[in-house]
């Protein structure tokens, strides 16, 4: 009995081994989820709202990734990427909303990621931002146009840690308000909190982390019999990096800052009590890796779908999708040129990208209910599919309800126009369900 016991551990063992040394979509996710807007959304809650928001930072872990499981599983069971699934089972103008929604979401993002890449590395070098926004959009294009997934993989990888690692560090030297953090848990969203809080979940339930999976998956060559080393890949990402990079940082900023109207330098004080004098170069380069990561992850996203709906290939080896590369690398350029504080607007990003992200999940579990994969979700999956659906929803209208109330202006305005075609593309998606399932009633 001892040896097979034995034989079964040591099979166990090496699986696991092989999984670690063989991962990698899910952590490009998990460097787009890790990047400045969410380190902008956790530092401005932690400091202004306390511990309050701590049930958010726990909540956006575990949704986020639930989310990329969904994603995978999309995936990997049709060996296909997302629009072209969406295209043949809901139709072209379906097709066409989803590569919309995420153009929008992602270049949004990636100016005020741009801006952030450039503005660190002018105060490292003291060289304007405005000639680092061309000259990181030049690497991007050229880093992107010949190594193409790979080369942004392996940065994933290595800028990711490093952030973790400097906040993690930190808990062992900031005190720690064991019994707040407690009560933070119990949900509860303060005045004024509804932006911070969609941001913070945001962050990791985003609608470019959805939709990308699919083709970075591909990029790597999974199908499903790929599944568990997928599985593994989202739960080590997104769970426990990803979930280890929010509560760290969250945690050590509501401990010692006290504003959330911050500027990079003022946030650089919650690092202080561990990094002393070195604090705010500390806190510049791992917001600077962070945004790195961030830039390249989010540079690939609109490229794959609209490379997908045009029929092209999804690699550098298709010279139209290589060209869709360098052309998404060099249009994020201009946004070192916006001004204005870049921690608030990256989480305004944040937010605006969780208005388009129920209609994302909508589309995922549709496609995970119908024939385009061989085995429908579970139960418990759909459930936890729609208790998602419903959270991302509620802070999302409660992000526009607020954006409205303050006025509406050309940038509220647009958000609205944003959430209501969404919000009925996402409630028609439910209609085809419901009528596709009474058809086979």
């Amino acid at each position: 009995m001892g040896t097979p016991t034995r034989d079964s551990a040591e099979t166990s063992v090496g699986r696991v081994k092989s999984h670690f040394s063989n991962m990698g979509p899910s952590w490009v996710a998990g460097a787009i989820a890790a990047g400045p807007a969410t380190m902008g959304s956790l530092i401005t809650g932690g400091g202004a709202f306390d511990y309050a928001l701590f049930w958010v930072v726990i909540l956006s872990a575990v949704a986020g990734a639930f989310a990329q499981y969904l994603a995978m599983r999309l995936g990997v069971l049709t060996e296909r990427g997302i629009v072209g699934v969406v295209a043949d089972r809901l139709g072209d103008t379906w097709a066409w909303l989803l590569v919309l929604d995420v153009v929008v979401a992602a270049g949004v993002a990636q100016l005020l990621i741009m801006k952030t890449v450039a503005s660190v590395s002018a105060t490292v070098t003291g060289v304007d931002s405005r000639i680092w926004g061309v000259a990181w959009a030049v690497v991007l294009a050229l880093g992107l146009a010949t190594q193409g997934y790979r080369f942004l993989e392996v940065v994933a990888k290595v800028l990711v840690s490093v952030v973790v690692v400097a906040f993690v560090a930190s808990l062992f030297v900031v005190p720690i308000d064991t019994g707040a953090a407690v009560g933070g848990l119990v949900p509860s969203l303060p005045s004024g909190s509804a932006l911070v809080a969609a941001g913070i979940l945001g962050g990791a339930v985003h609608i470019t982390l959805i939709t990308m999976h699919s083709y970075t998956m591909r990029a790597r060559g999974w199908t499903a019999e790929d599944y568990d080393l997928a599985t593994f890949d989202v739960v080590a990402s997104m769970l426990v990096a990803f979930g280890i990079y929010s509560v760290a940082i969250y945690l050590v900023t509501a401990s010692v800052l006290t504003s959330g109207d911050l500027s990079t330098v003022e946030a650089a004080q919650a690092l202080g009590p561990f990094a002393g004098r070195f604090a705010e170069w500390l806190f510049l380069f791992g917001l600077l890796g962070a945004a790195v990561s961030t830039l390249g992850g989010n540079t690939i996203v609109p490229p794959f779908l609209l490379a997908d709906k045009l029929g092209w290939g999804t690699t550098v080896e298709d010279d139209r999708y290589r060209g869709l590369l360098v052309a998404a690398a060099l249009l994020s350029a201009p946004g070192a040129f916006i001004g204005g504080p870049v921690l608030s607007q990256l989480a305004l990003v944040l937010a605006i990208g969780t208005v388009g992200t129920p209609f994302a999940i909508a589309v995922v579990l549709y496609l995970l209910n119908s024939p385009a994969v061989p085995e429908s979700n579970s139960a418990v999956a759909n459930l936890a599919g729609l208790a998602l659906l419903l959270v991302s929803g509620a802070l999302a209208a409660n992000f526009v309800r607020e954006q409205v109330a303050a006025g509406i202006g050309p940038l509220s305005g647009a958000i609205l126009l944003f959430a209501v075609v969404l919000g009925l593309a996402t409630v028609g998606v439910f209609g085809k369900y419901v009528r596709r399932e009474a058809a086979f009633a």
